[in-house]
């Protein structure tokens, strides 16, 4: 049986997420009731990281359907235990049903963190509608100072395959598609 995983920040787009778990199955757009989003947790390469936190209304995101041999790349990847905690959360499905679904909140939360032009674009890119994409976009963010760094080429990859050749210019388009 699969295990919904909520994603609210890069892993929202699904081409950076099938690199992370290839059995990864896009369920579609989820809201986590009493949640929003913050470039709160601190990076390995000192850059924003979006997390989940308290907040009014309900944080859009999207709904996979992982599969038991996802978790522990998945694990790895969010540096469960150091980074991030694995967490249950309740949701609502694209069909307006109410769900738990598992996702990753920061060990720790700092402000004044601003996020990687790159990463931002992912974020921006998964986001589940163009209101959610375009609140995402207007957040600042600093470029990355090191072009050759792994996890951005990655990113830059995970974006190509979505269609998306320059995030720079992606994130200052005024209107976006996926």
């Amino acid at each position: 049986m699969g295990l919904l995983y909520f994603a609210y920040g890069s892993n929202m787009l699904e081409t950076r997420l099938r690199a992370r778990c290839r059995g990864a199955r896009l369920i579609g757009a989820g809201r986590a009731p009493g949640h929003d989003l913050a470039f709160a947790k601190r990076g390995r390469d000192g850059s924003g990281k979006a997390t989940l936190c308290p907040g009014p209304g309900a944080l859009p995101g999207v709904l996979f359907q992982l599969e038991p041999g996802d978790l522990a790349p998945l694990d790895r990847a969010e540096g469960r235990g150091i980074g991030y905690d694995r967490v249950e959360i309740d949701v609502i499905g694209p069909d307006g049903r109410p769900a738990r679904a598992l996702s990753y909140v920061a060990c720790r939360r700092e402000t004044g963190l601003l996020p990687f032009g790159w990463y931002l674009a992912l974020c921006v890119a998964g986001a589940p509608d163009p209101a959610h994409q375009a609140r995402l976009a207007a957040h600042p963010w600093t470029p990355d100072p090191d072009p050759a760094r792994p996890a951005r080429q990655a990113a830059v990859s995970a974006l190509a395959r979505a269609g998306i050749a320059d995030h720079r210019a992606y994130l200052s388009a005024p209107e976006r598609s996926r």
